[in-house]
């Protein structure tokens, strides 16, 4: 028995040392296999149909990305369930970076509470490219001439005022409902199969405003065939060839906490992907956002370019996540509580 114990001792010493003496080379062998990425083509997972808002950008930035880290990068569109289908898909992929996520976060951050997921935004690593803010806008031959007389008809006459979005829990719906907690008035909701159906109907006079984003309708902007009455932002909305649209903060000042409100479109990888894989994915992602091609894609489509990344992507998203899950919660659309997910209240004038 002695002598068996001795031998299996014996064994354990001989790979220990074994193990200790060729450790360098394979720490080595590691750090190379590392540094290598990315050594085969990346599939970028668009969870929406090509030709949005979070398409056209992730195409944009991919090109640009590609052409620092020396490889391909296909862009793959998966729709279904407001975006949290693709997003799923790449959560439940290899997390070493060769699946990567492309979004709009404003639909992103409020899956958990409208039971998609259970992961929620601080599982992610997030780059931000661009934002596009939501924008109140008629047609050309509306009644309403500013926001001033929306805003006293929607609290005059409760649920009379049509609001064509892109569909349930989509941006122009998430937005809506922010409003309406935040203002405390009720309208009536009229969901599309997308921007275009909406904005469409808006032209049309089939419901009374579309509350989507600008770069859904900045040619109708530019045409004048829309009116944009109140973008969701801090300060005066400009896009080149057309009327600046008045900041909402204008009118309602106490929306402070909640603007800029938008669709912030970027992309993300899962938070335990390899760090030296995320510096790699970062270092592209500066280039592209410094890139003229990406300076002229946001001046054409009528978005900012943000370009954050690390805290300050993380700061964002924790606002945005705030306040989009809690109106989401508030007006009866989410069915989940956000304190489940830690995810605190905005505070008024934050």
């Amino acid at each position: 028995m002695n002598k068996k114990n001795g031998l299996l001792w014996g064994i354990v010493i001989a790979v220990v040392v074994v193990l200790a003496l060729a450790w360098p080379k394979i720490s080595t062998t590691f750090q190379a296999k590392e540094s290598n990425w990315p050594e085969k083509d990346i599939t970028m997972v668009v969870p929406f149909n090509p030709g949005g808002g979070t398409d056209l950008t992730t195409r944009a930035l991919a090109d640009e990305m590609a052409k620092d880290l020396g490889v391909n990068i296909s862009v793959v569109n998966t729709p279904g369930a407001s975006g949290s289908v693709g997003t799923l898909n790449v959560q439940n992929a290899n997390h070493d970076g060769y699946t990567m996520l492309g979004n709009g976060f404003m639909a992103f951050v409020s899956y958990p509470v409208m039971g998609y997921t259970e992961q929620t935004h601080r599982d992610w690593n997030i780059w931000i490219a661009t934002f596009s803010p939501n924008v109140i806008a008629v047609n050309e031959n509306s009644k309403y001439k500013d926001i001033n007389g929306l805003m006293k008809n929607l609290k005059d006459n409760p649920g009379s005022v049509s609001f064509g979005t892109a569909g349930i829990g989509t941006g122009g719906h998430i937005a809506s409902e922010v409003l309406k907690s935040s203002l405390g008035f009720d309208y009536k909701h009229v969901p599309y199969q997308g921007g275009n159906p909406a904005i469409l109907a808006a032209l049309s006079g089939e419901v009374d405003l579309v509350p989507q984003l600008s770069m859904e309708m900045v040619d109708m902007l530019r045409g004048n065939k829309l009116n944009g009455l109140a973008a969701l932002t801090d300060k005066p909305f400009k896009i080149e060839g057309a009327d600046p649209i008045p900041s909402i903060l204008d009118v309602n000042p106490e929306l402070k906490s909640i603007v800029p409100l938008g669709e912030s479109f970027g992309i993300a990888v899962p938070k335990d992907t390899p760090k030296d894989v995320v510096d790699k994915i970062d270092k592209a992602f500066k280039k592209a956002i410094d890139s003229e091609s990406m300076k002229k894609f946001a001046n054409e489509k009528g978005v900012e370019v943000l370009g954050y990344s690390g805290n300050e992507a993380q700061k964002y998203v924790d606002k945005l996540a705030s306040t989009v899950n809690w109106a989401l919660y508030d007006g009866g659309v989410a069915k989940i509580s956000p304190e489940k997910f830690d995810i605190s209240k905005p505070e008024k004038g934050e």
